[in-house]
């Protein structure tokens, strides 16, 4: 079977403070792309683990093998499984590539299986295997708190295109955090955010968004920052880091607009796509 595996863009997000467990409580609007990996799950006589990427390692530090473990721990799995993804979700961009990924394995197992246990459930327990990973299975826009496992849904029109733009270099997520400073960093307000969503109002988006890690990706990529400017000074709509970086994702209805940013960063050292907010 077939599973796809939708990358993801944070509209905003706000880390609140660090937690005594050593992670860090955070409030975003995250939302799920057209943008997709596609894994091909098929039950075979041994696990096996293949990639259209080389680059790409399927060992035990992939997300996906991690997530087939899983779920055979939890569920007292004896079956295995030949797992062949076609990767199109870059690394270390903010898009939640590995998380994806984790989560259509976990989806597509659950559904191969007909096992008894609810999407809701599943994403709970997708937590164990990386913090973006509850959201990914759910697939839906929503305001994510916590470390990322209290997912609260919410419609919102989605009739404008999203450019993205990454740099060749990528921005390791735990770095990103331990530079954090919370004085100096952003914090928005997720509930302005999903009102100028609900209310499909572009203008007042540009004004509510932001994203705490910006502060520790402009010091560590200072390439991300200038993407951003240039894609603000074109005139899209709202423009803003996704995540930890290093991809900045641009909001616009107009799509000429979006073909001329399209063909301005389109060069072999940087990843560009339009797409659009997966309904």
């Amino acid at each position: 079977m077939k599973v796809k595996a939708h990358a993801k863009i944070n509209i905003c997000l706000n880390v609140v403070c660090r937690r005594d467990d050593g992670y860090h409580e955070l409030e975003m609007i995250m939302v799920p792309l057209m943008l997709h990996d596609e894994l091909t799950i098929t039950l075979s006589s041994e696990d096996c683990y293949t990639c259209s990427d080389a680059q790409l390692r399927m060992d035990e530090t992939n997300t996906i093998i991690q997530a087939v473990e899983l779920m055979r721990r939890t569920f007292s799995l004896s079956e295995c499984f030949h797992v062949h993804v076609e990767k199109h979700i870059p690394a270390q961009a903010g898009l939640a590539g590995g998380s994806a990924d984790a989560a259509a394995v976990m989806r597509g197992i659950r559904y191969l299986l007909k096992l008894d246990i609810s999407l809701e459930d599943l994403a709970q327990l997708g937590k164990q295997v990386g913090a973006d990973v509850p959201f990914c299975i759910m697939e839906t826009c929503a305001l994510v708190k916590g470390i990322g496992e209290r997912i609260t849904p919410f419609a919102m029109p989605c009739d404008f295109h999203i450019l993205l733009v990454k740099p060749a270099m990528g921005v390791p997520t735990g770095k990103a955090f331990s530079m954090l400073d919370f004085e100096k960093c952003d914090h928005p307000d997720c509930n302005e955010v999903i009102h100028a969503l609900q209310q499909g109002d572009l203008a007042q988006l540009s004004s509510v968004i932001s994203n705490s890690l910006e502060y520790s990706a402009f010091q560590l990529v200072p390439e991300i920052a200038d993407i951003k400017h240039q894609l603000q000074s074109m005139g899209f709509d709202a423009v803003l880091m996704s995540g930890s970086g290093s991809t900045v994702f641009a909001i616009t209805r107009k799509k000429e607009l979006l073909r001329q940013a399209e063909k301005r960063f389109h060069n072999k050292t940087y990843f560009v796509c339009c797409t659009a907010i997966k309904q």
